[in-house]
């Protein structure tokens, strides 16, 4: 099968990036912090791992940015950890994994806009000398002098 190709029951994770769902391992363990009587018998707590190869159609600029974003939910076997323990229902928190995967996805895909620097006018200089002399002129009229009968 062709890697660009994307079939139907393809996962969306952003404009023209996705992946497929055999490609995304959950595991499932109980969660901490209350929870009533179910506390100890549920596993709700959702862990998503997926491989950072297994991500289609990724340029090599948003794979790196998104390797600069992902900071420790990128493990050591090249894959992405996301958990989500939030929520009492299992069926919750996997979506809440799906949904924190979506936004790393989408905020390295996203093309930062390069800063212009720009060259400070010769008019916008001068009026900001004169008004710090005369925020010095003001506080030096306040400073007390000797000689002066106050």
């Amino acid at each position: 099968m062709d890697k660009n190709l994307k079939p139907e029951n393809a996962l969306e994770l952003g404009p023209e990036v996705w992946i497929q769902p055999v490609d995304l391992r959950f595991s499932f363990s109980r969660s901490s912090g209350p929870g009533g009587q179910s506390v100890n018998k549920v596993c709700s707590r959702a862990e998503l791992r997926v491989a950072l190869s297994s991500i289609n159609g990724l340029t090599q600029l948003a794979q790196s940015r998104l390797r600069k974003f992902a900071g420790r939910r990128l493990t050591q076997l090249d894959e992405l950890l996301f958990d989500a323990d939030t929520f009492r229902s299992q069926l919750d928190n996997k979506q809440a994994c799906i949904d924190r995967f979506r936004v790393l996805i989408a905020r390295a895909v996203e093309i930062p806009k390069l800063r212009k620097s720009r060259r400070i006018s010769r008019s916008m200089v001068e009026k900001r000398l004169n008004a710090k002399r005369k925020r010095a002129q003001k506080k030096a009229t306040r400073r007390w002098k000797p000689g002066r009968d106050d």
